[in-house]
Parts: C-alpha cells; sequence; structure tokens
C-alpha cells in the first residue's frame, strides 16, 4: 500500500528548483512519485513505505534546499 507524506521546502523559487528537490527525492529508495507545489513551497511524495524524516531533509539538503520544521 502506498503512503503519502507531504512536506513543506523552503528556498525554492524556480522550476530548476523543482527539478532538482525532484530528483533527489525521486532517488530514496521506494519512492514512487513527487509532486511540487512551487506556489506553496510543499512537496508530496508517494512512497512504498513511510520514509524517515532524516532520509528526506538529506535527499531535500543535497538539492540544495531546506526542509521546514513541522
Amino acid at each position: 500500500m502506498a503512503v503519502t507524506s507531504t512536506y513543506t521546502v523552503t528556498g525554492m523559487t524556480c522550476s530548476h528548483c523543482v527539478q532538482a528537490v525532484t530528483g533527489e527525492l525521486s532517488a530514496l529508495p521506494g519512492v514512487g512519485e513527487v509532486q511540487v507545489d512551487l506556489s506553496s513551497g510543499t512537496v508530496t511524495v508517494t512512497s512504498e513505505k513511510p520514509l524517515s524524516d532524516d532520509a528526506v531533509r538529506a535527499a531535500v539538503d543535497e538539492a540544495g534546499y531546506e526542509l521546514a520544521n513541522a
């Protein structure tokens, strides 16, 4: 069963930002889909199982952005 989680990412301002974040999150094991809403700064990730916050934070950091604290 797929799990969908939504995160807030700060610092994204353009389509390049969307591509960078999408690419890093898509590379995480089990991730099937990543949707970025640039206007709200939210990222919705659908995966095979729940992702650890640390893994998501590391992927967002690698893309050059910051995961907002929930």
